[in-house]
C-alpha cells in the first residue's frame, strides 16, 4: 500500500475533527488485541501495507519474523509493535537509511538512546518545518480562492505565532490577477 493510501486510513480511524493526542496515537497504535503469532496476510491487513512491504523491511533488516515448520513468516506481537512504529515514521517522511540507522540504534541497546533522541528530534524538527511550509502553501491557495470568489474552510489550525490576524498567518499582498 503506497504511503499516502496508509496516510488517507490512519486520519480516517481518527475522524474528521479528532484532536490529535498521544491518545490518539496509541488507539491508532493499539495492539493489545493482537494474537500471539500472525502471519503475513494477518499483518499487512492490520498495518494496511501489503506483504510485500513487509517482506521489504524484513529483507531491509528492520524488523526479524520467525518462520514456522512450513517456512512461513510468523509475526509476535513485538514484530508488530515494530513494524507499527515502522510505519507511521515512512508516513512522516523518514528515509529508510535513517530508519535503518534507528533500528540499528535499538538493537544495539540502551547506551544509544541519546543517539536515537537526537534522531527523533531532527526528525520532528523536520516536520515542524515541512507543517510550517504546509502552512504556508495554504494560506496562499486560500487567498487565491477568495480572489476567484470561492470560499476557504472554515477553520485552519493555526500554524504559526499569532500576527493578529484570522489564523495566525499574514494575508498575502494583492497582485494582479492574470485573466
Amino acid at each position: 500500500m503506497a504511503t499516502d493510501d496508509l496516510m488517507t486510513r490512519a486520519l480516517d480511524m481518527l475522524g474528521d475533527g479528532a484532536p490529535l493526542s498521544v491518545e490518539a496515537i496509541h488507539r491508532l497504535a493499539d495492539v493489545a488485541d493482537v494474537p500471539e503469532s500472525m502471519v503475513i496476510a494477518e499483518v499487512a491487513d492490520l498495518l494496511g501495507i501489503s506483504p510485500h512491504t513487509l517482506r521489504y523491511y524484513e529483507r531491509a533488516g528492520l524488523v526479524e519474523v520467525a518462520r514456522d515448520g512450513n517456512g512461513h513468516r510468523v509475526y509476535d506481537a513485538d514484530a508488530v509493535r515494530r513494524l507499527l512504529f515502522l510505519t507511521r515514521m515512512r508516513l512522516s517522511g523518514m528515509p529508510m537509511r535513517d530508519l535503518r540507522r534507528y533500528i540499528a540504534l535499538v538493537d544495539a541497546g540502551e547506551h544509544t538512546v541519546p543517539e536515537r533522541l537526537a534522531m527523533l528530534s531532527a526528525h520532528r524538527d523536520a516536520i515542524r518545518r515541512r507543517i510550517r511550509e504546509l502552512g504556508l502553501s495554504l494560506t496562499a491557495i486560500d487567498h487565491k480562492i477568495t480572489t476567484y470568489g470561492g470560499a476557504t474552510a472554515p477553520a485552519v489550525q493555526d500554524l504559526g505565532p499569532r500576527t493578529g490576524t484570522a489564523g495566525g498567518h499574514e494575508p498575502l499582498p494583492r497582485a494582479p490577477q492574470p485573466g
